[in-house]
């Protein structure tokens, strides 16, 4: 028998927060991380869908400790808002999972002009983890998870010179990029707490094949594209529920023989237990993770500088 919810560690006393915590992965992993008694701060965007999952999450944990706190990642504002009240809040943070994204839309841009996969799968992550790192550094074995796909290995890493795509647009090339991004910077996170001496540690996961609400809103969003409409009927017809989806990334946070810089993901590719998964792709990382970070200081105009945060 495989790795689940219920080898989950004690999390009480601990403070997790989780993007996109209304649905899904999110939602899943809000929920498994208050039933063991973390206190959990649901950075969302959809305020509505958001209050119906906490109430979702408080059927089933009727002594949840939950936090709403509106997040929206296509917006930098919006994310500094954000960063700004969890920070008032809670001095000390334990987890930081960045679970949050969108996949395979038309091109359209945030109100901040970045390529919208990019902006809100990257990018957003990108301030709000820079700006958390405070109260993730002061909290001893603490761990930032950020959610990559399998999708990761059909993109291509960003072109400094041209990290939006502007004519060059595919909505799947968009993703595939966005989420190598997410792989380059967990993986180039950890290098950057290493080098800085952090006790804070970085992992990334990967759902597989999920049958969640994401593959629908692309459907919707792209008026029934081919692609968008081929991977939600996969998803549907072969895909884990998002119970066992969410393993994977519950599993970076939590458990204790997972170590920084580790990548996990079902056993089958795309399906199966959660198991630490090999990293390729390692030909000409260090060149890409370095241009990624290039790329998301200038766009953002937020560095992700552990030697200043930690002096």
């Amino acid at each position: 028998m495989g790795w689940n919810a219920t080898d989950i560690p004690d999390q009480r006393g601990r403070t997790a927060v989780v993007t996109g915590a209304n649905g899904g992965l999110g939602l899943v992993t809000a929920r498994d991380l208050a039933a063991k008694g973390a206190h959990v701060v649901m950075a969302v965007r959809n305020q509505e869908k958001a209050a119906s999952a906490v109430a979702e999450i408080r059927a089933a944990v009727p002594d949840a400790s939950l936090e709403l706190v509106a997040l929206d990642l296509s917006s930098q504002a919006s994310v500094k808002e954000a960063a700004a009240q969890i920070l008032a809040a809670h001095p000390s943070l334990d987890l930081l999972i960045n679970n949050a994204g969108v996949m395979g839309i038309p091109q359209v841009k945030t109100v901040d002009g970045f390529e919208m996969q990019f902006g809100v799968d990257h990018l957003g992550h990108w301030t709000l983890t820079a700006l958390l790192l405070p109260a993730l550094l002061r909290t001893p074995g603490s761990r930032i998870v950020t959610v990559t796909s399998t999708a990761h290995h059909m993109g291509r890493a960003v072109d400094p010179k041209n990290p939006h795509l502007e004519g060059n647009y595919g909505a799947w090339k968009a993703y595939g990029q966005a989420k190598l991004a997410n792989f380059h910077f967990g993986l180039g996170l950890q290098r950057e707490l290493e080098k800085a001496g952090a006790a804070t540690t970085s992992l990334i996961a990967h759902p597989g094949l999920s049958n969640t609400d994401l593959q629908a809103v692309s459907v919707e969003e792209s008026d029934g594209e081919f692609w968008a409409r081929f991977f939600h009927s996969l998803s549907t017809g072969m895909g884990m529920s998002a119970d066992d989806g969410a393993l994977s990334q519950l599993r970076a946070a939590t458990d204790p023989s997972a170590k920084g810089g580790q990548f996990y993901g079902p056993l089958f590719v795309n399906n199966g237990r959660p198991v630490r998964k090999p990293i390729f792709r390692r030909l000409g990382m260090r060149s890409a993770v370095t241009k990624l970070w290039e790329v998301s200081e200038r766009e953002t105009g937020v560095a992700l500088d552990l030697g200043a945060v930690t002096t």
